[in-house]
C-alpha cells in the first residue's frame, strides 16, 4: 500500500446537504426549519430559556461544594495484589508501591497515590501506600506483611 492510495470507506464522508436552494431540492424554502417563529430565525439559543420566567437551573437552590484538596487516589483490592503475586508480577519481598503497581499493570497510571482496600491475602506483603482500610490492614498484618501509611506530618 502506498500513501497515494489511501482512501475512506465507501460511505465514510457523507457530502452535506445545501439548503434553501430550490423546492426540487427537497430542502428548499424554509431549508428543514419548519415554519416562523424564533427557531427558524438566525442567531437562537434558547437552552434553559423559560420565556422570561425564572429557569429551573435558576429556581433551584446550590448544595454542597467541591473539595479542591481532596486527593484523587487509585484504589486496588487485596485479592488482586494476591493475584498479582501469585501470577509472578508483584514481586512479593520488595516494597509494593504504586511505582510498582504501575510497572506490573495493575494500575494506569499513578495518581495522587494508592489506598487499599480489603479482600484475602496470602504472602506477606510490604505496602507503602497513600492510605488503607481498616480490614485491609488487618488481613495483611495477619498474613505477616505490615502496611507503612505516611502521615500528614511527613508529607509537610
Amino acid at each position: 500500500m502506498k500513501l497515494n492510495e489511501l482512501k475512506d470507506n465507501e460511505g465514510a464522508n457523507k457530502s452535506r446537504m445545501r439548503v434553501g436552494r430550490g423546492i426540487g431540492s427537497g430542502k428548499g424554502k424554509t431549508a428543514g426549519r419548519g415554519v416562523k417563529g424564533q427557531k427558524s430565525r438566525t442567531g437562537v439559543a434558547i437552552k434553559g430559556f423559560e420565556g422570561g420566567q425564572m429557569p429551573l437551573h435558576r429556581r433551584l437552590p446550590k448544595r454542597g461544594f467541591t473539595n479542591i484538596f481532596a486527593l484523587d487516589l487509585n484504589e486496588i483490592n487485596l485479592t488482586v495484589l494476591q493475584a498479582a503475586v501469585d501470577a509472578g508480577k508483584l514481586d512479593a519481598k520488595a516494597p509494593i508501591t504504586v511505582e510498582t503497581l504501575v510497572a506490573a499493570g495493575l494500575l494506569r497510571r499513578a495518581l495522587d497515590g494508592v489506598r487499599v482496600l480489603g479482600g484475602t491475602v496470602k504472602s506477606a506483603l510490604t505496602l507503602e501506600v497513600a492510605g488503607a482500610s481498616a480490614p485491609a490492614v488487618a488481613a495483611v498484618e495477619a498474613a505477616g506483611g505490615k502496611v507503612i501509611v505516611p502521615t500528614a506530618a511527613a508529607k509537610a
